[in-house]
């Protein structure tokens, strides 16, 4: 099955702007909630979910498909 090629609309990009809030959101709060234990698992899981985060932000002032977008229907 091919991607859409076409723009996201205008509803689309405030979903996918949204969605890369609650992400960065999510990103700051495993952060901070690590006190002092600054393990490696929840920093790698903070930077992965925070740059899901930015890219869905920067695709929705951009006019392009995120990368959450483009990885197909999931179950």
């Amino acid at each position: 099955m091919a991607m859409p090629t076409e723009e996201p609309n205008n509803a689309e990009r405030w979903v996918t702007a949204m969605v890369g809030l609650l992400f960065v959101g999510i990103a700051i709060a495993i952060v901070c909630s690590l006190d002092a234990d600054l393990s490696l698992g929840a920093l790698a899981a903070a930077a992965v979910i925070g740059g899901l985060g930015i890219d869905a932000l920067l695709s929705a002032a951009f006019k392009r498909r995120s990368i959450d977008s483009r990885i197909g229907p999931l179950p």
